[in-house]
């Protein structure tokens, strides 16, 4: 992701620098979350028209509002997704919002999913390596570029959501939970280069919960059943090969309240690499629970 710089107010990118494309509207692809809100937000400050897709029982219905165009799509409808963008003359797409990973698993998927022929042939004759977020999102983007479609980061529109260096809460982390946090970073980066997960619960220099399939929060419920005492740390950062156009780390409200029903005590997170939501609200929250938030560097 680079930005290239700005003209009559708009954001331009790599993906926006040929004239043709300038007058399309930006495609957003929608997961759930708060995340593809403030995109549309950010992208409607900057003049921009948005076409939207949302995934079904996942997308909030406040895009409707937001966007200049709103359909929804199955999430194993790539076909439908690809039509209804392909209509609306969008060239560039991003992807905003969280997707629930494991429906993949669920019984009688073809039935459950009901997928489109796109979608059983993408997924029957794609390269099979392995079936790890990057290979599955960075093969949905090619599947999409074959009709001529690209991806940009999100980001690129909003770059004031990623987070900057510094501890963000009155509350400092202690001697001995900075430990932690270090150690928690140095096994958090390892799992992202397997691209296994970006989270680890941490307590005195233990692992509790290591982040997979199943996100963030869950990863936070389940270290809290194993740490009853509390006073533990999560530990978020990007993968050593992010791609930010998609599985960007996210901290939110929901984080926080996530955190303290669990007894957490720390959340450190990786500056310049994190997306935080409603920061001031999520600042507020945090000291109000007395938790530290530790914004860190590589």
């Amino acid at each position: 992701m680079t930005l290239l710089g700005t003209r009559r107010g708009k954001v331009l990118t790599a993906a926006s620098s040929d004239e043709n494309e300038g007058d399309a509207p930006i495609g957003l692809l929608a997961g759930s979350g708060r995340f593809p809100i403030l995109f549309a937000e950010a992208a409607r400050r900057q003049g921009l028209r948005v076409a939207c897709v949302g995934i079904k029982y996942e997308a909030p219905d406040e895009l409707r509002e937001l966007c200049d165009s709103f359909q929804i799509a199955g999430v194993a409808r790539l076909g439908g997704m690809i039509r209804a963008f392909r209509r609306l003359g969008v060239r560039r797409i991003v992807m905003a919002g969280k997707v629930t990973k494991n429906v993949i698993y669920t019984p009688w998927r073809m039935v459950q999913l009901m997928p489109d022929f796109r979608t059983i042939r993408w997924w029957y004759f794609r390269n099979r390596v392995d079936n790890r977020d990057d290979s599955l999102l960075l093969g949905v983007i090619a599947e999409f570029e074959r009709d001529g479609m690209t991806f940009a980061s999100a980001l690129d529109f909003c770059p004031e959501l990623l987070v900057k260096d510094g501890v963000l809460t009155r509350r400092s982390p202690t001697p001995g939970e900075r430990k932690d946090i270090e150690f928690g970073w140095n096994l958090a980066k390892e799992m992202g280069r397997l691209d296994v997960g970006q989270s680890v619960a941490i307590k005195e220099k233990a692992a509790l919960a290591v982040e997979a399939i199943e996100g963030t929060d869950r990863c936070i419920e389940r270290a809290g059943h194993l740490c009853r005492a509390g006073g533990w740390t999560l530990v978020k950062v990007a993968k050593p090969q992010q791609d930010m156009r998609f599985d960007v780390p996210t901290i939110g409200v929901t984080t926080i309240e996530n955190l303290h029903k669990a007894g957490a005590r720390v959340l450190a997170i990786e500056a310049g690499k994190t997306i935080l939501l409603d920061q001031d609200k999520v600042i507020a929250l945090a000291d109000r629970y007395g938790l530290s938030i530790v914004a860190m560097g590589g």
